[in-house]
């Protein structure tokens, strides 16, 4: 399993650095995980699926399932996820977001269109 964590390393141009600061996997997870060569904890599996938008499935065998199972439900969401996880502000806005009361949800959404209106000069 660690030689296909290592694989998508090398096809995505991603050190073990970069990954580990981009998830907050512990280096020293990963570490024991090269050196012993055993399995990963479930949680920390699917870390590794989502930010490689790969299954489980391929992260323990190399190989997909039959049907393509992938981790999001379609394409548009997979682009969604990666554009949240690539940009800060946007991570930012999402983490606010999701822990919102619809109310207020509702009110940063006016904010931002009302911000937008002033920006073309549609007061």
């Amino acid at each position: 399993m660690y030689e296909i964590f290592e694989q998508l390393l090398s096809s995505f141009n991603i050190s073990a650095y970069k990954f580990c600061k981009d998830t907050g996997v512990s280096q020293s997870t990963i570490s024991t995980w090269k050196r012993k060569k055993n399995l990963i904890n479930g949680d920390t599996a699917k870390v590794i699926a989502a930010y490689f938008n790969v299954s489980l499935e391929y992260l323990m065998t190399g190989k997909e399932k039959e049907g393509g199972e992938t981790y999001y439900i379609n394409e548009e969401t997979r682009e969604i996820a990666q554009d949240i996880f690539e940009n800060k502000d946007l991570r930012m806005l999402f983490d606010v977001a999701k822990d919102s009361t619809p109310e207020r949800l509702k009110a940063y959404y006016n904010m931002i269109r009302e911000l937008e209106r002033q920006e073309k000069g549609e007061d």
